[in-house]
């Protein structure tokens, strides 16, 4: 899987977009993986909100914060939202961004919560229940707290991470969760999306520590807050996992 920071976008990833939209994903930044069938590029937005041109689909994951935030990037095709909590849900900003063709995949909690609208072009999954949206395959899988002080934040069984296979390629958003059993035993990930900020994930070391245990190819960082990415690179390299960290601009610099 080969890696590059740049501004472009492949003919298959534009298929089907309206004049606009061809504008607005060849102006996208974004890192580059090249997959079996096409590129996907990777967009930070802000927090744990990012945008991902794929073959088939453009997904936005957890997207929030105002859809101005989004302008300039291609609509999207897929939306996935994770859990409730209001840096990963707001209806006013789905509302904005959601179009005609556009596909939602929640947890069912959230699934209750949307507006009558959204709910029609939404397919809520529970941990270990799985759907396709093109030629994504689309995994829930848990996300949660275990430390004591923090079971509060985040219950076992309510929330979502998932996992996408594009192109032959294995992508895991961790969602808000801490080290738990399944994120260490995820298999095959090439491309990984961990959170790290208390009290609400887990500290660098847990996320190192987690980290490791599955060895993905890549590991952005995300939801991280004021956490210390230096200490967890360092921990990381130290525990001789083969993984490469990329920081993405997920936090405004000024």
């Amino acid at each position: 899987m080969s890696y590059s920071r740049r501004k472009a976008l492949g003919f298959a990833a534009l298929a089907g977009a309206t004049l606009a939209g061809l504008r607005a994903a060849w102006a996208m930044e974004g890192d580059s993986y090249d997959t079996e069938a096409g590129e996907i590029m990777i967009h930070p937005v802000r927090h744990a909100s990012f945008v991902m041109t794929t073959p088939g689909l453009v997904v936005y994951s957890d997207p929030v914060w105002g859809a101005e935030l989004y302008d300039g990037l291609p609509r999207p095709g897929l939306i996935l939202i994770t859990h409730e909590h209001k840096d990963h849900f707001d209806p006013e900003t789905l509302s904005a961004l959601v179009g005609e063709d556009t596909r939602l995949v929640t947890n069912p909690s959230v699934h209750d919560k949307l507006p009558e609208a959204l709910r029609m072009k939404a397919t809520p999954l529970a941990n270990g229940e799985s759907a396709t949206a093109g030629d994504i395959g689309i995994e829930a899988v848990p996300a949660y707290n275990t430390t004591p002080d923090r079971l509060q934040y985040h219950p076992k069984g309510r929330d979502n991470g998932y996992v996408l296979t594009i192109g032959g390629q294995r992508i895991y958003i961790a969602g808000d969760t801490e080290d738990i059993p399944e994120l260490r035993a995820q298999e095959d990930i090439d491309i990984a999306f961990v959170p790290m900020n208390l009290p609400y994930t887990m500290d660098v070391e847990q996320a190192a520590s987690g980290v490791a245990a599955f060895a993905p190819k890549v590991v952005y960082p995300y939801h991280y807050g004021e956490s210390d990415l230096d200490a967890f690179e360092k921990a990381l390299e130290a525990s001789g996992a083969p993984t490469k960290v990329v920081r993405g601009a997920w936090y405004p610099t000024s």
